[in-house]
């Protein structure tokens, strides 16, 4: 009997392994189903072939998956448009990315020494709207949805009739973002905008 490979990733499992998910995660520790530095593309050739303890060889193929999660994660993330790039292709057309990560003005932000950078709500402009800066010639993310996650502070200021943009720009505020970025095949108005845009090859030597 053949076990069913699952449609959807956990990147960076670490200690919140999900069962129906095959999880990736860099250190052998956490015993992932994959073990993976997501600085480095993923998989490194279409169609890569793992050996996992749970599912036997596992053949990983871009536009197949239905989701991925991430939580926690990004934020340790060096080469953060790689990981972007991979997910993209990784995801089926319609597929979602759910994201949790650290707000910039938070103190989980950068209290944590293994932390690279910090989020806010402008953080995503370039997956989405300016795909076009990274070169995305197929697909690109849209948000589905974007939620901010208040501490005691920003639930009080809330509670005082704080609007949601004064919320979010006062300090210690918003603990964390959740975020669901979905895969869309490029429209013909972003076709348009990727060729104004283009940067010649010559000119990227």
């Amino acid at each position: 009997m053949s076990i069913e490979i699952p449609k959807k990733i956990n990147i960076g499992s670490g200690k919140n392994f999900r069962d129906d998910y095959i999880n990736i995660d860099i250190n052998a520790y956490w015993n992932p189903d994959i073990c993976f530095d997501l600085n480095q593309p993923f998989p490194e050739k279409d169609g890569q072939i793992f050996e996992t303890h749970r599912f036997g060889e596992v053949q990983i193929y871009q536009n197949s998956f239905s989701r991925i999660v991430a939580w926690d994660v990004l934020e340790h993330i060096t080469n953060l448009t790689t990981l972007m790039e991979c997910a993209l292709n990784l995801l089926e057309v319609g597929g979602l990315f759910e994201i949790l990560v650290p707000y910039d003005l938070s103190y989980g932000a950068w209290q944590d020494p293994t932390h690279v950078r910090a989020f806010n709500e402008n953080s995503w402009n370039y997956y989405t709207e300016w795909f076009w800066y990274l070169g995305w010639e197929k697909a690109r993310f849209n948000i589905e949805t974007l939620h901010f996650k208040l501490n005691p502070f920003g639930d009080k200021l809330l509670a005082d009739g704080k609007s949601t943009e004064e919320i979010i720009r006062s300090p210690r505020a918003v603990d964390t973002m959740h975020v669901i970025l979905k895969k869309m095949m490029l429209s013909d108005l972003d076709k348009q905008t990727l060729q104004k845009h283009k940067i010649p090859s010559h000119d990227r030597e």
